[in-house]
């Protein structure tokens, strides 16, 4: 198991919060685990994107998600 995130922790609340986790019948914990997986996809992406057109991307939220508590 990933160490869990003050993000990934926030966003099971989240989902709790809003029983957004009743619909799939899947835990919080574990959707919150699939969102955030998707976001670090998307950054990797991201930067893969920018380096291909030779930019560079600016924004470095990754620092954030992946701080470990």
């Amino acid at each position: 198991m990933t160490p869990t995130t003050h993000f990934q922790k926030d966003l099971a609340a989240l989902l709790n919060r809003h029983c957004a986790e009743n619909e799939s019948n899947t835990p919080d914990f574990i959707l919150a685990e699939y969102m955030l997986s998707c976001l670090l996809a998307f950054n990797a992406a991201s930067k893969k994107r920018e380096q291909w057109y030779g930019r560079s991307l600016s924004i470095n939220a990754t620092a954030v998600i992946e701080d470990k508590q």
